[in-house]
Parts: structure tokens; C-alpha cells; sequence
């Protein structure tokens, strides 16, 4: 038996799904009769976006194989893209496996050179067993099923096992294989991954990237693990109750995003406070993607509402002592003049567009207070144009627009790269007098008034009128830069006022702005999630 760990790695609609579906039934994984489009896919929302979320299998490995896909296409371009591929990533143009995962074209090649020349697992380098935990779901008959590699000596049905990290002590009670199905076995060796069933019942028990080793002659190391992954983009999940139950329904958000991250580590969160939406969490995503991804796993897995506040980034603030603290929601910037500056975390975004659509993309990061650093011809009918872009700029609706406007043709990649001093201010927004906190964001001062407007004309359309006049108002510091009125119902009340004198009239409208005045006092303006979500917009309607 040879076994290689590989993952595939590409880009969203380059048939990443169908080739791994190809790859299993060469290998005989899966029966004829089991086979089905995107079989790795088994998440309704994945097949819904055409997208992958989460691999299913331990990724790790050196080697890289260049794979051009979908040359069935009538419009492949398969020569062209070979001289990229070496030009950009500098793989020879003649070692680029030509493949179909549609026809299966290809595919015995591509398994040649997967066991070629990917390396077999490294043998047990102590003769202790240690496995690394790289994911794990929680079920509710037999509490947290854990996915490990087996990176040294043996784990069999029966063993007692011992989590390095946290020293608890559990007994495996079942254990499997995915191939893709799950399939039991009886122990698994160095180089195999499993899956391992233990009467684990609390989450905290389970860390990803945690070292499993035997309870009866322990490891005296644990693993490397994984590097953390690092959250680039925040936002706050309240749950979308009513006043009567918002108690158990933050409960039920508090336990579904607690199992959510034990299948995907890679978002943190911490509960928050909000005098608009009550209790709930502020979350941490590796983007703006994984955000949406999340909010939809939440209301479709856990049948959970939630209220979700526009993201932001994490931004450094130097105090007038000269220390950084680090802030990821806007409510925390610190009053002026207590600080001294405020630094935002800066892209390298690298732009692949066709050369007819070079001069609106310019515009697009230029508007976005983009630098350009350099732009280099891929092959004879696209260009590769690098920019630094604020990473505030590019997390709302960079990409859509990068999409629509080449046609779809275009692409990006970014990285942080540093945080820089800029000139930004905090904004926040007045609702009937009232600070809304989750409406508070970070811009650059020049961008201030005009981002302000026009967030105050979008909650102009999407707060309901109410019996009394609501003002809303955007202001930096004790300025207000910008005022929109929301206009209050009016009754009629001279309706019935026939004839008499003038002033009959002008008693019953003074006693009804009282009237009006008194309610807008006391009143409470409700607020819709639409209008949390306003400010993603940055477009004019």
C-alpha cells in the first residue's frame, strides 16, 4: 500500500471538487454506483456557492505538481497557461500535467506523478505514539468525534489516550477511516490519518493542533501543532430575538458558535455588550468570505438567527506613553488626545486583470487610497499590477467590483504586509441623539464627511418612521459633519376644525408638537439588521 498526502490547491470554479472526485474513483475510494458530483462537497452551502469550505483530509507536503485543468473547454488556452505558470511561478511549461477532471482525461498521469514524486509519510521518529489532532465535530450521541494523523508509532481501538495540551485522559471506544465514506478499522500507523470516537463530551477537551499520545508510556515532546491563523477582519453576531426569550437565545448562539469552532478554529470570538442589540459575541475571520460562511453555518446547522454588524480590521493605537494596544471594534478607539497616532494594516494586492480593463481598475484602487508599485505583462492578453491598499478598503465590496468589472476575468491575491500611520478619525453615528455603537467606524479623515452622508441617507431608507421626528446624525469627536432627518407620521388634527377663527387651528398643532416632542424624548427607535448592514455599501444609489 502507498500512501500520499497531498492536498489540491486552487482557485474558486478551477474544478478543485471534480478532480478530487475523479482522483477517488481511479483509485477505486468510491464505487460507480456511489459516485456523485462534488462528493467531498457535503455541505449544502458548498454546493449552493460551487465552493469548498474546509478540506476533509490533512494537508502537508513540500512538493508541488502543476495541474491545468478543464482542458475539455473549447476556450482552453493550455500552451498560454503552461508559459505563465512558468513564468509567474517558475515551474518548467513542459512539466504541467494536461487534465480533464470532467472526461477523466489525464488522470492515470496525474496519479503516476502523485507517487513519483510526492514523498511517502516519514517514519516514526520515537517509538512513542504521537498523533495531531487537525479537526473535529461534535456530535450529540457520541459526544466529540476527533480527526487525527498519526505522525509516530500506533493508535489502536482500546487505547487510553492522553491530549498533551489539556492532560485529559479518554479510552478510544471506535475509531475510522474517511475513504471518502466511514469506514472502521482497528488501529492506524505512522503517516495515517483517522478519526477517533473517546466518550468526549466537553468541547474544551479538544484543542486543534493538540498532541494525542498514549497514557500508558507518553510521548515527552508534543507535536509542532499549527501555527495559529491569524483573524484579519471582525465583526459582532447578536442573537435576532425579541425581548422575552433573548436571554435562551443567547444561550443557543453562545453553544452553536462554540461547536462551529471546533470544527473551524480559524475564527475566534469573545461575548460583547450592546446597548442596541443586547448580548453577543465579537467575531474574528481570516476574510470577509469566511465571515459570510460562518453566519450562513450558524443559521443553517444550528437553526440560529443572528444580527451580524459590519466588519472592520484590526487597527494599533500609540498612546501618548508610546504603548500599542491593539483594537478590532471602532467603539474602542480611545477619546482624542488621548492617543497619538492610529496605524491600519496595509495590503500587498496583487491584480490580474485582461489589458483591456487595465484603466477602470487603476480607478478603482486609485479611489480606494491605493499606492501603485509596478505592473508586469502575463503573457500577451492580461497584466499583473501590484498595489498597497488599506485592507479596510478591500474587505466591503473590492472584489465584487474587481469581478463585475473584467467580466470575471480578473483576480487578486493580498497580504498584510505592515501597519502604517495614517490620518483616521472615528465617525460615529447619532441616532435620535443616542450613540449607536455598532454603527461606529474608522475612515480617513478626507473620506469622513462624504462616507457619513452617505451611510445617514441609507439609514434614511432603511429605519421605519416613527409617531415622532428621528435625526441622525454623523459626528467626529463633538462635530457634527452630517444630519439626515427621518420625518415622523403625522395625524391631521384640524381635520374636523370646521371654520372659526385661526387660532383654533394653531392651539390644536402647537398641543400636537408637544405632543410630539414629549414622545421623541421618551420614544425608542427600533433599529432593523438592514441598517447594521447599510454601511458594507459604499457605492451612491
Amino acid at each position: 500500500m502507498q500512501i500520499r498526502n497531498f492536498s489540491i490547491i486552487a482557485h474558486i470554479d478551477h474544478g478543485k471538487s471534480t478532480l478530487a472526485d475523479r482522483l477517488m474513483q481511479a483509485t477505486k475510494a468510491v464505487s460507480a454506483r456511489e459516485a456523485k458530483a462534488q462528493l467531498l462537497d457535503d455541505m449544502d452551502i458548498e454546493r449552493e456557492r460551487g465552493i469548498t469550505i474546509k478540506a476533509s483530509a490533512v494537508n502537508e507536503g513540500l512538493e508541488i505538481i502543476p495541474v491545468i485543468n478543464k482542458i475539455d473547454l473549447p476556450s482552453a488556452r493550455c500552451d498560454e497557461v503552461a508559459m505563465e505558470i512558468e513564468q509567474v511561478l517558475g515551474f518548467p511549461a513542459e512539466d504541467a500535467i494536461l487534465v480533464s477532471a470532467k472526461t477523466g482525461q489525464g488522470i492515470p498521469e496525474l496519479l503516476a506523478a502523485i507517487c513519483e514524486k510526492f514523498p511517502p509519510p516519514r517514519a516514526s521518529a520515537i517509538k512513542q505514539t504521537r498523533a495531531l489532532i487537525f479537526d473535529a465535530q461534535y456530535d450529540d450521541y457520541r459526544g466529540v468525534i476527533v480527526y487525527c494523523r498519526v505522525m509516530d508509532g500506533t493508535l489502536k481501538l482500546g487505547d487510553k489516550i492522553r491530549m498533551m495540551g489539556t492532560g485529559r485522559v479518554f479510552q478510544i471506544t471506535d475509531m475510522g477511516k474517511r475513504t471518502p465514506k466511514p469506514v472502521r478499522i482497528k488501529s492506524a500507523s505512522a503517516g495515517e490519518p483517522c478519526f477517533l470516537v473517546a466518550a468526549i463530551r466537553t468541547l474544551a477537551d479538544v484543542r486543534i493542533g493538540d498532541t494525542i499520545t498514549l497514557d500508558i508510556d507518553p510521548a515527552a515532546e508534543a507535536l509542532p501543532g499549527y501555527k495559529p491563523p491569524v483573524q484579519v477582519v471582525f465583526c459582532d453576531f447578536y442573537p435576532a430575538t425579541d425581548s422575552e426569550s433573548k436571554g435562551s437565545d443567547f444561550e443557543g448562539l453562545r453553544e452553536a458558535i462554540e461547536k462551529l469552532s471546533l470544527n473551524d478554529s480559524s475564527f475566534t470570538f469573545i461575548p460583547v455588550h450592546s446597548e442596541a442589540l443586547g448580548f453577543g459575541f465579537r467575531c474574528g475571520f481570516l476574510g470577509l468570505l469566511h465571515m459570510e460562511i460562518i453566519q450562513e453555518r450558524l443559521e443553517r446547522e444550528f437553526n440560529t438567527e443572528v444580527v451580524q454588524t459590519a466588519p472592520t480590521v484590526t487597527y494599533k493605537v500609540k498612546l501618548r506613553d508610546g504603548t500599542l494596544i491593539e483594537i478590532s471594534n471602532p467603539a474602542d478607539l480611545p477619546d482624542a488626545g488621548t492617543f497619538e497616532e492610529v496605524h491600519e494594516p496595509i495590503c500587498k494586492v496583487d491584480i490580474i486583470v485582461p489589458n483591456n480593463n487595465i484603466g477602470p481598475i487603476m480607478k478603482l484602487c486609485t479611489d480606494r487610497r491605493g499606492i501603485f508599485k509596478s505592473q508586469q505583462a502575463i503573457g500577451e492578453t492580461r497584466q499583473m499590477m501590484t498595489w498597497e491598499i488599506p485592507l479596510a478598503e478591500i474587505i466591503y465590496d473590492f472584489y465584487d467590483k474587481l469581478k463585475a468589472m473584467t467580466s470575471g476575468y480578473g483576480t487578486m491575491d493580498y497580504e498584510i504586509t505592515e501597519f502604517r500611520y495614517n490620518d483616521l478619525v472615528k465617525c460615529d453615528i447619532l441616532i435620535n441623539g443616542d450613540r449607536v455603537e455598532a454603527l461606529a467606524m474608522i475612515c480617513h479623515r478626507q473620506n469622513a464627511e462624504y462616507r457619513g452622508r452617505l451611510l445617514l441617507k441609507k439609514l434614511q431608507k432603511q429605519i421605519n418612521r416613527h409617531q415622532f421626528e428621528i435625526p441622525l446624525q454623523a459626528a467626529i469627536g463633538g462635530k457634527i459633519i452630517a444630519r439626515e432627518t427621518i420625518k415622523a407620521f403625522r395625524k391631521d388634527v384640524t381635520a374636523k376644525c370646521y371654520g372659526g377663527d385661526v387660532s383654533r387651528k394653531r392651539k390644536l398643532l402647537d398641543k400636537q408638537r408637544e405632543g410630539k416632542k414629549k414622545m421623541k424624548s421618551v420614544g425608542r427607535v427600533e433599529i432593523p439588521q438592514e441598517a447594521f448592514m447599510a454601511v458594507l455599501d459604499q457605492s451612491e444609489e
